[in-house]
């Protein structure tokens, strides 16, 4: 099923870095779009995942994807993926940039790519061979050697990721050739109505699945191995709903699991990775195994929500592996999974299948409607009659103390997400519950789909 959505850096130029590992792919990249997009480790074959970012240069953008390296222990279980990840990068590349180390020379692995692209692609699109790690004019030396010439891809272009050496230059000369292809570099407005989410959840609950459905291109590794996923990798979408276009950028994650459990510095990064996006993102969709009992992880990964003040969308993932898909089973599970997130009562469950799609799409037009209830403002006027008709309805409960609360008055301070300020009077307190009545009844006469609202206190002075 086709996504109802387009991958908007398709209208940009595509560079396409290739190279071995470890000739600082990552660190380049990271350079170019001026970002820290990219795990970055002296581990070789630290990306897996083919990462993408855009370069902004002199007012106009490029589209630059970064493919894994092959050559390592650490990714011999991911070898197809990884060539098959890299192999779709050079379908979608206008040029191609082979990646070099100027301190160790050209390698017998240097010599297969080459070979590879001067028979495949240099007839087709332009190749620049590029020599990184040319920190210093002693380095920049030995590119000069017949070695480098042998390739068949001219003179190398001498650059250093780490000090920013001839960046400049380079894209200049990246830029050159862009503005000879079909697609041409573009200056492209930042979108203040763009939607960041984040796709969350445990290791193999079926994140990485879910987001290429979503995108409708298989841009993301998906394997049975827990952590596959090593970092944040992310897609800008336009959504049409209604004859008005919508910016979504899904973000997918490493899995999540307990400290305990964590092995090794790329886990330890990458997990951090993924709690950064969480905290950058508007709204976040939690993924849970259907075909699992809620566990202690999945629970610890809902209270994280809770102290973000992130909207939320609760999927359950792998519902076409479920017994029973009847209306009172699934009303069964809702029951089930709000009582174990109690403080996610406001989010939406959606029953999913991302490995067929089954239902996936239904989370465009909510994400829509999610954050336009995110930045939903009220009039003072409407909220005092609100208050108004809520203290009729029910008298408030005080909390410690002996004398009866009155409320005085209720504000929204704060959109994205929203705040109010109940103000209550001198010498009295509210009890808990009763902030939770006010909440409920805000839900029930105003539009928060999936989002959480923060009601705060604010004792009136003599």
């Amino acid at each position: 099923m086709a996504t109802p959505a387009t991958i908007t850096a398709q209208n940009l130029p595509t560079i396409v870095l290739v190279g071995r590992a470890n000739v600082g792919k990552s660190t380049i990249f990271n350079r170019l779009i001026e970002k820290n997009k990219a795990l970055v480790s002296t581990i070789a074959g630290t990306t897996r995942t083919n990462n993408e970012g855009d370069i902004l240069w002199r007012g106009t953008q490029i589209h630059l994807i970064d493919t894994g390296g092959l050559e390592s222990q650490e990714n011999e279980l991911f070898v197809e993926d990884i060539l098959k990840q890299s192999e779709s990068a050079l379908r979608q590349a206008d040029i191609i940039v082979m990646l070099t180390d100027a301190k160790i020379g050209i390698l017998p692995q240097d010599k297969l790519l080459a070979k590879k692209l001067v028979s495949t692609y240099l007839k087709k699109i332009p190749v620049f061979l590029v020599a990184n790690k040319a920190d210093s004019d002693s380095i920049e030396l030995n590119t000069h050697g017949a070695e480098w010439h042998k390739l068949g891809l001219g003179s190398p272009i001498p650059v250093s990721a780490a000090n920013g050496r001839n960046l400049g230059d380079f894209l200049d000369l990246l830029y050159k050739e862009c503005n000879k292809a079909k697609k041409r570099p573009k200056s492209i407005k930042e979108n203040e109505e763009e939607i960041c989410v984040t796709i969350m959840g445990k290791p193999n609950v079926g994140k990485s699945s879910l987001f290429n459905k979503l995108i409708g291109e298989e841009k993301v590794i998906v394997s049975p191995i827990a952590h596959t996923t090593r970092e944040p990798f992310d897609t800008k979408m336009e959504y049409e709903l209604n004859n008005k276009k919508h910016t979504i950028t899904f973000i997918d994650t490493a899995g999540i699991r307990r400290k305990s459990n964590v092995s090794g510095f790329l886990e330890r990064a990458g997990i951090d990775r993924s709690i950064q996006s969480i905290q950058k993102s508007d709204i976040v969709l939690l993924v849970i195994d259907g075909s699992e009992p809620i566990s202690v992880q999945d629970k610890q990964l809902g209270g994280l929500l809770e102290n973000k003040a992130k909207s939320c969308v609760i999927l359950i993932n792998k519902w076409d592996l479920a017994d029973d898909n009847s209306d009172a089973k699934r009303n069964d599970v809702k029951r089930l999974i709000y009582a174990h997130f109690p403080h996610l009562s406001y989010a939406p469950i959606l029953f999913i299948s991302a490995k067929d799609g089954y239902k996936v799409h239904q989370v465009f037009p909510l994400l829509i409607q999610i954050a336009q209830a995110r930045k939903t403002e009220i009039p003072q006027k409407e909220l005092d009659e609100f208050m108004r008709k809520t203290v009729k309805t029910h008298m408030p409960s005080r909390g410690k103390g002996t004398k009866q609360p009155d409320i005085m008055g209720i504000h929204q301070i704060n959109a994205n997400p929203p705040v109010f300020e109940m103000l209550i009077k001198y010498r009295t307190s509210l009890h808990r519950s009763y902030i939770n009545f006010v909440e409920n009844q805000l839900r029930q006469q105003f539009d928060f789909t999936g989002t959480p609202l923060i009601i705060k206190l604010v004792k009136m002075k003599r």
